[in-house]
């Protein structure tokens, strides 16, 4: 349960950039990166768990060596931007695997789009599934990625 007056200290900073290094370390390990008590560190992690700074933790896949190495940069503008309408274009694309981000920008289109996928083929089928049938986009717009020189999920704390 989120705590109203929650905020970070200089140990919760510590242990965000320890554990988004690596968050597989064992608490042992990053108690001691940390410069903390196993027993502190682990109360640390839960309360940063529970108050939703911490809001999962994954692996990160090479997108190469699996098998999903084209990624499309995707804008879209949409023919009415109501709050509804906008709304209803997230619902659709929520769901969809290949679609990794989902961003509302300001100035240009209304959507940017990072996807994932095999190559052209699964590209074509995902934008005719998500776009051509969808009355409401007007303009889509795409990127192929050439060469992914930095890829970071890091967030400075």
């Amino acid at each position: 349960m989120p705590t109203p007056d929650f905020s970070l200290d200089e140990l919760d900073k510590r242990i965000l950039n320890a554990m988004q290094d690596n968050a597989a370390r064992s608490n042992q390990e990053l108690a001691s990166m940390v410069h903390a008590s196993a027993p502190t560190c682990l109360r640390r992690v839960k309360r940063l768990v529970d108050n939703g700074v911490i809001a999962r933790q994954v692996a990160v896949l090479d997108p190469a060596k699996v098998g999903t190495g084209l990624t499309a940069i995707v804008e879209i503008t949409l023919d009415v931007q109501s709050s509804e309408r906008m709304a209803e274009f997230e619902a659709l694309v929520a769901p969809e695997a290949l679609v990794q981000q989902c961003y509302r920008v300001s100035q240009g289109p209304d959507f940017v789009l990072i996807m994932q996928m095999a190559d052209m083929p699964a590209y074509h089928a995902l934008a005719h599934r998500l776009f051509a049938g969808h009355a409401n986009v007007r303009n889509v717009r795409c990127f192929f990625s050439v060469l992914r020189s930095k890829f970071e999920t890091r967030i400075v704390v």
